[in-house]
């Protein structure tokens, strides 16, 4: 009798769980679509939406083996999050090939990390090497910052192939941006942010009598590396405050949601006016199941939807969990190829290349 009172109990507590995590997770469905200044709950769901999923697959493979209808639970979950899923995982069978009468231009969006401050620059030549082999043509890059061994200057003759560029205002106090280009650049404008040193800056390419607009973002920081460096020094002390170093991050966490909020609305606007196709490269500091991600994306194209392969990521921390770094495009320039290759350089980002037809 008590076998069985305990295999009842079992039973019970499987379906109880099994509707709960469904039913979470197809409230973090719903996670992008609503800002972080109506919900936090939601902006903090979406952080975890990948976990849920797996834990739903999990479940799937439960309910599988047992042969019980339950198993349609966590598959209608993993189902409504099929947007996110597509962020992150895509399976194109045919390479694209550019259409006729279109121009191929290959840029390329990266968070350098100050080059690693590196006083030889190695990073920032091998960096300047592979984009050359890649072919590539426009390079945005986040946190650009020289040191006194590497100056700008050495920056700049390292990346001498790409002869126009535009920076951010280096006497400023923010996270620095640049544009390096191979074609010329006209008109640019930066644009601050108020309680961040996160900045937005854009420039005009023309390519053969077309032109582009190139948008580049540093959107706030959540302050990853960070924290986890504060939580890993606090379990070696072990004096008790990891439930306040928690409550601290999650604070932080919070006010970093709603500023991006309004920084990618702000950038949104942006792309709206633009009188040019845009291409729009992003250290977005927020995964695809957020607000800030469905808003950037906006009346642009996600390149990695439109001509990624296979799982895509691009922090190199967390287990390779985390994709936070984008090429959105206009709908009238074509996605031909969009990865993310894993250069074990100065960051704790990879870059990101995508391949247009303009």
């Amino acid at each position: 009798m008590k076998q069985i009172t305990v295999r009842k109990f079992l039973h019970i507590l499987s379906r109880l769980a099994t509707l709960i995590l469904g039913g979470i997770t197809i409230v973090g469905a719903f996670a992008s679509y609503v800002p972080p200044t109506q919900s936090t709950f939601l902006a903090f769901l979406g952080l975890f939406l990948s976990a849920l999923i797996l834990l739903n697959i999990i479940f799937i493979i439960y309910w599988a083996i047992r042969r019980r209808f339950w198993v349609w639970v966590p598959v209608i979950a993993i189902i409504a999050n099929s947007g996110f899923l597509s962020s992150t995982f895509q399976f194109q069978l045919r390479e694209k090939t550019l259409a006729p009468n279109h121009q191929s231009l290959t840029i390329a969006t990266y968070n350098v990390h100050s080059f690693g401050k590196e006083a030889d620059g190695y990073s920032c030549k091998e960096i300047a090497r592979y984009m050359g082999e890649q072919k590539v043509d426009v390079i945005c890059f986040q946190e650009f910052m020289a040191n006194k061994e590497f100056t700008v200057d050495s920056i700049k003759k390292a990346f001498s192939a790409w002869k126009y560029s535009v920076t951010t205002p280096l006497n400023l106090d923010l996270l620095h941006l640049a544009i390096f280009s191979k074609y010329p650049i006209s008109n640019s404008e930066v644009t601050t942010y108020s309680n961040s040193n996160n900045c937005s800056l854009w420039c005009d390419i023309s390519i053969n009598k077309k032109k582009v607009r190139i948008f580049n973002n540093h959107l706030q920081t959540t302050n990853l590396s960070q924290n986890r460096q504060r939580l890993q020094e606090e379990l070696k002390r072990g004096n008790g405050n990891i439930g306040y170093l928690m409550y601290d991050i999650m604070r932080l966490t919070k006010e970093n949601f709603i500023k991006r909020e309004q920084q990618v609305e702000t950038v949104h606007k942006f792309t709206l006016q633009s009188p040019y196709p845009v291409l729009l490269c992003s250290d977005l500091n927020s995964i695809p199941s957020s607000y800030a991600y469905r808003a950037m994306e906006g009346n642009l194209k996600d390149g990695f939807k439109t001509c990624g392969r296979g799982y895509a990521y691009t922090f190199r921390y967390y287990k390779h969990m985390l994709r936070i770094d984008y090429i959105f495009h206009s709908t009238e320039l074509q996605g031909i190829r969009y990865f993310s290759p894993n250069l074990d350089l100065c960051s704790d980002h990879n870059p990101v290349i995508m391949e247009v037809g303009i």
